[in-house]
């Protein structure tokens, strides 16, 4: 069409200060990933899941060759994910978690001839799991994976009725019967919770511990609401235009994002000023942008 004005999409090009701050965080993810391997789980007998897992019941069974280790099959076993996975997941995500995998199978090796920290199944369930959970989540915070089971799994999707979460979950349940098989039912439970510790610290690593609110105020005196909350609380406030459904009146809404600590004196504030006030709060999951700190008042 003449006169059409095709746009470009620019990508902001990684300054090298941030590449390198990059690096030596998912360099200490993935040695933390080797340490809880090597030295909580591997001498206790328990497993994580995905590609990790499958990996370390693979060096059990398989022929002691000396070439043919955990280290060696993390690579090899994440390789075909990453290459098949480029388009969806993009240059940098991949070369930055094939980056983060060599380094696990690097610092394996170098854990691997030093004495484990502890014989006892539950510290080792409850630590290995948590400092796990630790390297994977600074791993991904940072933007690379260890872990191709979920790359696999957003290609299988794509052709099967399965979200990615069903096909992980489906997966880790064949891999922990497995261990069940090779390990016994006992350390395949121990896995299980191993692999549940993780998870939810690879929540906390990737959200940080600081919990927000999303908070949406209903009220007749909207502007000495938002004033309060400014002034009392230092929190800035949006004015939303909303409809009653019954009603069919027009009412203002404001909405404001807290901290956790500041939930319960920001209902203070609206009920002192309005006690008829309507307010929902709700969970949110990252909070950017319009200079938000996570002041205690």
């Amino acid at each position: 069409m003449k006169g059409e004005i095709r746009m470009k999409r620019q990508h902001k090009k990684e300054t090298i200060s941030h590449l390198l701050y990059r690096l030596v965080m998912m360099t200490i993810g993935a040695t933390l990933a080797a340490l809880s391997i090597e030295l909580f789980l591997v001498p206790n007998e328990i497993i994580d899941g995905g590609v990790i897992g499958i990996s370390l019941i693979l060096d059990r069974i398989l022929p002691n060759y000396a070439w043919l280790n955990f280290a060696t099959l993390v690579i090899l076993l994440n390789t075909p994910f990453m290459y098949f996975g480029y388009k969806q997941i993009g240059k940098t995500f991949m070369l930055s978690s094939l980056y983060s995998i060599v380094v696990l199978a690097v610092m394996e090796r170098l854990f691997h001839h030093v004495s484990p920290f502890t014989t006892d199944s539950i510290l080792a369930t409850v630590f290995g799991g948590a400092i796990l959970g630790a390297g994977v989540g600074l791993v991904i915070r940072h933007g690379g994976s260890l872990d191709g089971t979920e790359i696999l799994g957003i290609l299988m999707t794509k052709k099967l009725p399965f979200s990615v979460g069903e096909f992980v979950m489906f997966t880790n349940v064949f891999i922990f019967t497995w261990a069940a098989f090779v390990f016994g039912p006992k350390q395949a439970m121990y896995s299980v919770l191993t692999y549940y510790i993780a998870f939810k610290t690879i929540d906390t690593v990737i959200q940080g511990l600081d919990e927000t609110k999303a908070v949406l105020i209903v009220s007749d005196r909207y502007e000495e609401v938002s004033d309060a909350i400014l002034n009392r609380l230092g929190r800035g406030t949006t004015k939303l235009m909303g409809k009653g459904g019954y009603t069919d009146e027009q009412k203002e809404v404001i909405y404001a994002v807290v901290t956790r600590l500041e939930v319960t004196k920001l209902k203070s504030i609206v009920y002192e000023i309005d006690p008829n006030a309507f307010i929902t709060i709700m969970n949110t999951q990252e909070v950017r942008g319009a200079k938000f700190k996570s002041a205690i008042h």
